[in-house]
């Protein structure tokens, strides 16, 4: 299903510009420096590719970096350990259900116009690719999207991107969207994530399987699930709860669990601090932690993903907690109170929770870090999916682009760029300088002579204007920034609601509107 799947998966481009160094294995070249350029027709697409073994000895001396040279990585694969062997396996056995959350408002204007679901990512992607690409990648081939709010944008990009390509013989898949409704059991809209899984288990409980697999639709990370629902099964689990080590600092701000010395889960604590934080401490090793990580790491916070046996499942949610509207604050403490078996799984990998306007500019940031980025679209393992768009590569002309990178479909004219993401179709001009910056790009191209037409009678095309300045910033999708516009926080802002001017600051990172028109010369 993979390779069926390998043209909806896009490749993003990672720029580093190091001052006429060539890049490493054939990337193209821009003016002023060397640049990797992405396009459909790019062979890391996402297909589980063979790695040639055609290179000759010499050729691989000459592609290693030069010593002294930070070089980034192409293609980070995961590392290959035992794979997990479910009977009956997972695309027989397991359901997958992604929840598409609230009204998204500390997203906010990210979320004006769309679900968070839908807010994009990673220059070329969006935020629903990550877990539906995880239950592609981990066998789940049946997926439902749970939306209620502006949810527009991500079922159209749901029914795009993989409505035609999930089925195969014998083994029909599919991603479904199932959108709040109300009825005359119940005549309310989703009332959290328990409610909405109630709402629809008439649904899911038709569904041939063992297991049902809870996720949320708005966090970055990539996991095998597969290996989540073998410790589900092995341990005889009713809920298996993903887990996140985690070091005192970052423990406060989490919803915090307490095991035993066989990884059942004893006790829940929200945010706790002071005595009531180091009362929750934990030895992970007893999770697979070795001794010195689990040192630094000693307690473990839910992920807010779960494995939930379908029987216990339907008793939970219609007899046990008929009125619970929470998994993760009503449910799940209420099953261990019950004493019915509820397991913890350690996942110690990169995971983000893409809930606030910071945590989302971060996550993006800090797919242009080296050598390795905090989260890498390039592994051919487990790809990550999206819709199949046939843009064209990326053209960059007198442009010098460093620690970036750049989406799908893009013109750069003598522009700048320094750690940013450049999403698809986007259009900077001639003197623009982008730093610390995230373009989401825009959903369709203006043409030469409409952009000169506009110009013209006064108007703003679509893109960053000539000797524009963006920086610590988002520009979300069709914005118009007009020229020598500086966009910039100037008097370090944290938090404004310009609404009515095109923009909020929000932890004194300007967000620019989708849709939004910033006029010639504005200095925000």
């Amino acid at each position: 299903m993979a390779a069926t799947l390998a043209s909806t998966a896009a490749a993003v481009t990672s720029a580093r510009l190091s001052n006429g160094s060539t890049t490493p294995r054939g990337g193209g070249f821009a003016k002023r420096g060397s640049a990797l350029v992405g396009s459909n027709s790019s062979s890391l697409r996402g297909a589980r590719l063979a790695v040639s073994s055609s290179y000759s000895s010499a050729s691989a001396r000459a592609q290693r970096p030069r010593k002294g040279v930070v070089s980034p990585r192409n293609v980070s694969d995961s590392p290959v350990v035992g794979e997990a062997c479910l009977d009956p396996d997972a695309s027989r056995s397991v359901l997958g259900i992604i929840l598409g959350g609230g009204a998204g408002s500390r997203l906010y204007p990210l979320t004006k116009k769309r679900a968070k679901p839908a807010v994009p990512l990673g220059a070329n992607y969006r935020l629903i690719d990550i877990p539906v690409s995880n239950c592609i990648n981990s066998n789940i081939n049946k997926i439902y999207v749970l939306t209620q709010f502006n949810s527009a944008s991500l079922n159209r990009h749901l029914s795009r991107a993989y409505a035609s390509n999930m089925g195969g013989y014998k083994n029909e898949g599919f991603v479904e969207v199932l959108a709040a409704q109300q009825s005359p059991e119940n005549p309310n809209w989703f009332q959290g994530t328990a409610d909405a899984v109630r709402q629809y288990l008439w649904l899911f409980e038709e569904a041939q399987v063992l297991e049902y697999v809870i996720l949320a639709g708005d966090h970055l990370y990539r996991m095998d699930y597969q290996k989540f629902i073998q410790v589900h099964r092995e341990t005889n689990a009713d809920i298996t709860v993903a887990a996140l080590p985690m070091d005192e600092t970052r423990a406060t701000a989490f919803g915090l669990m307490k095991i035993n010395d066989q990884g059942r889960i004893i006790e829940f604590a929200e945010k706790p601090k002071g005595d009531e934080l180091r009362a929750m401490q934990v030895d992970t090793t007893v999770l697979g932690l070795d001794a010195a990580r689990a040192k630094e790491m000693p307690y473990i916070a839910s992920m807010g993903i779960y494995v939930v046996s379908k029987e216990a499942m339907i008793s939970l949610l219609r007899n046990d907690f008929p009125e619970a509207n929470d998994f993760g604050s009503e449910v799940i403490p209420g099953a261990t109170e019950m004493g019915m078996k509820v397991q913890a799984y350690l996942y110690d990998g990169y995971w983000e929770d893409i809930g606030t306007i910071e945590a989302f500019y971060n996550a993006n940031l800090g797919i242009t870090k080296k050598p390795v980025p905090d989260f890498s679209f390039y592994d051919r393992s487990a790809p990550i999916y999206t819709q199949a768009r046939f843009l064209p590569p990326s053209k960059m002309l007198d442009a010098d682009v460093t620690d970036s990178v750049i989406g799908e479909g893009c013109v750069i004219k003598n522009a700048r760029i320094y750690h940013s993401v450049v999403g698809l179709r986007s259009w900077v001009a001639e003197g623009a300088v982008i730093e610390d910056a995230l373009l989401m790009g825009a959903d369709y191209y203006e043409t030469d002579d409409q952009r000169n037409e506009l110009l013209a009678t006064g108007g703003i095309p679509m893109g960053i204007g000539k000797n524009s300045v963006i920086k610590r910033a988002i520009v979300d999708k069709n914005a118009r920034i007009g020229e020598n516009v500086q966009i910039v926080n100037k008097d370090g802002v944290q938090e404004a609601a310009r609404e009515t001017d095109g923009y909020f600051i929000k932890s004194g990172i300007v967000t620019i509107i989708k849709d939004a028109i910033i006029p010639h010369g504005t200095i925000i």
